[in-house]
């Protein structure tokens, strides 16, 4: 749904960040530092040290006399560093929304012994220090290189550690040629990679992300830092675990924070390689959800779908178009009044709804509507009773606080509250029985307000009014600055222009459960909406949940997928989306895409296009527009038809693939849609690309990004790349090179690395039905390569099941193997719990293998040690010669060939090998 906050303009964003990048006081006048007095082991295997105050100054309030150093080996690749006040509590985020170890607790007597440490070892990573004035440094046991480093001399940008009530600094030294990645969510225009001097702000807020560069929906204060070393790739992630907000300051050679409350909890991650990183990390923060295979399919939503019939014409249509469809959503059309779990009998009559919702379901297809956190103010509405009854709201000065959002009048839940998360999974039941819907949406939640300040309903004047955007503030509202957390010290660049913090969401200064501010939890709202909401739909239906929600945080990805919010529909906001997927992958939330054609305002027919064929591949998959937009479904023009079929058919021939890949992402956090730099490091080329992508490891995207162009430049790295759209085309180059590419309007480049084997199936309009179908293997070998190996691997389950494992008696995993060398081509499967997918009777019919030395038919072939003959066993074998769209065009000795072999039995659920000769003129 649409952002109530309005476009920055040019002029004011400027203007913002000269003000807040224009340094008032530096950092050597805000605070002098501190010494560190004493250091000793702890029982738990960290050490302790304690850090006293050289010289207090009255800048952003007072130091902190007294400081607590606590620093442990967490595991052989993950360090901690944590430092809060010694004396007092603070407030960190809740080891209950997102569970790990805790440190001993403030409070405690304060050490005397001596300081005979000076650095503390692990296996990869070295801790040491400073002690007057105390810095520290983390470095790489296996090379040497400092990662973080916060000694600073006369000539560094930044000063010693501050750490005060309300704010917080800390800067590193950084190498020039460090590449880093990171640091949301925020829209990059100028691509993936951080680039120096540009504002990073960490605050939840709901500000549409056409606004670039500035704070958006949710909170990451995590970065990895790539570098190459000596031609070796090296990997490694920061992450800084706070809530409050902040501003970091990059500048190429240094990076600095500015927190305005919390602790400092860093959390250092040693790679080295960027899966490796992403896996310590996910293992740390929460492994990302599993998803259900229907999700993995299209979805159609639009803002504006105002009665029933319009929503069955959507599916209709969809089929009618031949376009594949999995899921349909409702923005709040369906609702009463716009509020929460409720129904317009009139535009969506229940009795209707209900045999539509019987209809899809049988077909395989799901339902998902939105869901708000405000609670409509309305004592004749049984939501509002219940809340009010059970006390779940958010309070100021003891009453409810008041905000206005759709419905008009709300109170937000507060879901740090234990009673908050009770009744919000008995009001989602009581919705379930009323409409079974397949997931839910989760919106507005970073928290959005359309007022800001202390507000009251007024008298004598309806509220809202019933015209207009509703979006317009009709409530009479005053400011709150009468307390430093409604007006804090430093102004972080809230919004891009300084904003205050509280500006169009909740008071800072107001209260949740057990005394918690606002100002310290507000970035935690969505993510704690979020669990809450899991475990609401995980009780009720017993399924594997699908939520999708705007607002994240640190661990989100655990329990939901995300959409990059309101985005337009220009070519700068379809680039844009590549860069914001993949940061996401990197924040362990996979299963995230953009509103494909744009979400306001209307795209062009030829814009439409090209994204569809970006969008096709995104891990989520979704058009949706605003209810002020012309409708632009994809069946809507006939050439957008037609591209979407081209490039949805793909996606849903590797659904299997997919899935596979959203497996490995639940297990180990890897993302599904990847920047090229994961798996190939060592091509430095890549690091700052974000005009392509990769699926998994090897399948590559490379779309058309700007208009009237109908050829693309691709980079590829070294080795061979096969077209999966026609896969005798190949590319191929020994040191990676840019190519042009013949992109017309229906058309999207997708090549597949060597070395690869990749499981596919026939596709269809559904993925229940798609999901029925035979399997193809691809199998992938360097083009003209005497000898040559390929893996691949193969995840299938009952997708609904609330688990996503082995052992179950639900599941198959399969790993494929191929071969090349002696003339001779082999491959064969290692299946475990093969059960499952004998008990659906999947069967891989067909074979390609392309990057073949040779010439002439497949010979000699055998199954499971039999030798088949084509006759009999229908068997069709045919070989094609590649063609060279870049490399080995003068190599003419090279030749390489595709050998299919179609009609094949052989089960998923067993194990099988399988072997041939090749032609006479590819033996060696």
């Amino acid at each position: 749904m649409a952002s109530p906050k309005t476009v920055v303009s040019s002029l004011s964003l400027l203007v913002a960040l000269i003000i807040c990048f224009s340094p008032v006081h530096s950092s050597n006048t805000i605070g002098k530092g501190y010494r560190l007095i004493s250091v000793e082991e702890s029982p738990d295997g960290g050490f302790i040290g304690y850090l006293q105050v050289k010289q207090k100054t009255n800048i952003y309030g007072s130091d902190i006399t007294t400081l607590r150093l606590f620093v442990k080996h967490e595991t052989d690749n993950r360090l901690r560093v944590h430092i809060t006040d010694a004396k007092k509590q603070r407030w960190e985020v809740p080891y209950n929304l997102l569970p790990r170890e805790q440190p001993p607790r403030a409070g405690k007597a304060i050490g005397k012994s001596p300081t005979t440490v000076h650095e503390i070892s692990g296996s990869e990573l070295i801790f040491s220090f400073t002690k007057d004035p105390f810095t520290f440094a983390v470095k790489r046991r296996s090379n040497g290189q400092t990662l973080f480093n916060t000694s600073s001399d006369s000539n560094s940008p930044f000063g010693q550690m501050v750490f005060k009530d309300q704010y917080l600094e800390i800067s590193t030294s950084l190498p020039k040629d460090a590449s880093l990645y990171g640091l949301g969510e925020n829209s990059q225009a100028k691509g993936i990679k951080l680039v120096p001097n540009e504002p990073y702000t960490l605050y939840t807020e709901d500000v549409s992300a056409i606004n670039l560069n500035t704070d958006l929906y949710g909170s990451h204060p995590v970065y990895m830092d790539l570098r190459n070393v000596g031609g070796k790739p090296y990997a490694h992630a920061v992450l800084l675990l706070n809530s409050n907000g902040m501003d970091v300051f990059y500048r190429g050679t240094s990076l600095t924070y500015k927190v305005i409350g919390g602790v400092f909890d860093f959390y250092f991650v040693a790679g080295p390689s960027p899966l490796d990183v992403v896996d310590q990390y996910t293992s740390l923060i929460g492994r990302p959800a599993p998803m259900p295979y229907w999700s993995l399919g299209f979805h159609q939503c639009r803002w504006g779908y105002h009665n029933l019939s319009v929503v069955e014409d959507v599916v209709d249509s969809y089929k009618k178009a031949k376009i594949p469809l999995d899921v349909i959503w409702n923005d709040d059309d369906h609702m009463d009044a716009h509020k929460d779990f409720t129904l317009n009998n009139i535009s969506y009559p229940r009795a209707k709804l209900l045999k539509f919702l019987d209809r899809i379901h049988k077909m395989g297809m799901k339902y998902i509507v939105i869901n708000d956190p405000g609670i409509g103010v309305n004592a004749s509405y049984g939501v509002y009773q219940r809340a009010m009854a059970n006390d779940v709201f958010i309070k100021y000065e003891g009453k409810p606080f008041l905000a206005q959002v759709w419905p008009g009048p709300v109170y937000f839940p507060d879901f740090l509250n234990p009673k908050t998360v009770a009744w919000w999974g008995d009001e989602i039941r009581r919705f379930h029985e009323l409409v079974p819907i397949d997931g839910l949406w989760i919106d507005m939640n970073e928290v959005s307000n359309f007022c800001s300040g202390l507000c009251t309903i007024p008298k004598g004047k309806q509220c809202p009014s019933g015209e207009g955007p509703g979006w317009i503030c009709c409530l009479d509202c005053k400011n709150i600055t009468k307390t430093r957390w409604d007006d804090p010290p430093y102004k972080i660049n809230a919004t891009g222009v300084t904003a205050p913090v509280g500006f169009k969401t909740i008071a800072t200064s107001a209260l949740h459960y057990n005394g918690v501010r606002e100002y310290d939890a507000h970035s935690l709202y969505g993510f704690s909406e979020t669990i809450a909401t899991h475990k609401g739909l995980q009780s009720i239906q017993g399924k594997r949940p699908f939520i999708l929600s705007r607002s994240t945080f640190i661990g989100s990805g655990r329990y939901a997928a995300h959409w990059t919010g309101d985005n337009k529909g220009t070519w700068q906001s379809l680039r844009v989306s590549i860069s914001t997927m993949l940061n996401f992958g990197i924040f362990g939330v996979p299963m995230v895409g953009s509103d494909i054609c744009g979400f306001y305002p209307q795209p062009t027919e030829e814009l439409c296009n090209r994204w569809i064929e970006v969008g096709a591949f995104y891990p989520f998959s979704r058009d949706h527009a605003n209810y002020y937009s012309p409708r632009q479904e994809l069946y809507q023009w006939d050439t957008v038809a037609k591209s979407a079929r081209n490039a949805l058919g793909m996606r849903y021939k590797l659904l299997p693939y997919l899935y596979t890949l959203s497996y490995e992402a639940h297990m180990t956090g890897a993302p599904v849609a990847r920047p090229l730099f994961f798996s190939f490091s060592e091509y430095t080329k890549c690091y700052g690309l974000s005009t392509q992508f990769l699926l998994g490891s090897s399948l590559m995207i490379s779309p058309v990004l700007k208009k009237g162009r109908t050829q693309v430049k691709a980079l590829f790295p070294p080795g061979s790349w096969y077209h999966m759209f026609d896969m005798t085309q190949a590319v191929v180059t020994k040191t990676g090179k840019r190519v042009a590419l013949p992109a017309p309007l229906n058309f999207v480049n997708v090549h597949l690395y060597q070395n690869t084997i990749l499981p596919m199936q026939q596709g269809g309009l559904i993925s229940k039905e798609a999901r029925t179908t035979p399997f193809s293997l691809v199998i992938t070998f360097p083009a003209g390569a005497t000898e040559g190996y390929a893996t691949g691997k193969l995840y299938l389950d009952e997708d609904e099941l609330p688990g996503m494992k082995l052992g179950n008696g639900q599941s198959t995993y399969v790993d494929f193997y191929a071969s090349v060398g002696n003339g001779t081509v082999k491959m064969w499967s290692q299946v475990k719990e093969g059960k499952f997918a004998l008990s659906k009777g999947w069967v891989i019919e067909k074979v390609s293998v392309l990057g073949l030395r040779g010439a002439g038919p497949a010979s000699e072939i055998e199954v499971n040690g039999s030798p088949i003959s084509n006759e009999a066993k229908k068997i069709e074998v045919s070989s094609k010669e590649h063609t060279y769209v870049a490399g080995l065009e003068e190599e003419g000795e090279n030749k390489s060939v595709m050998v299919e072999l179609k009609g094949l039995e052989m089960m998923v659920g067993k194990d099988f090998n399988m072997s041939w000769k090749m032609g006479i003129n590819g033996a060696n």
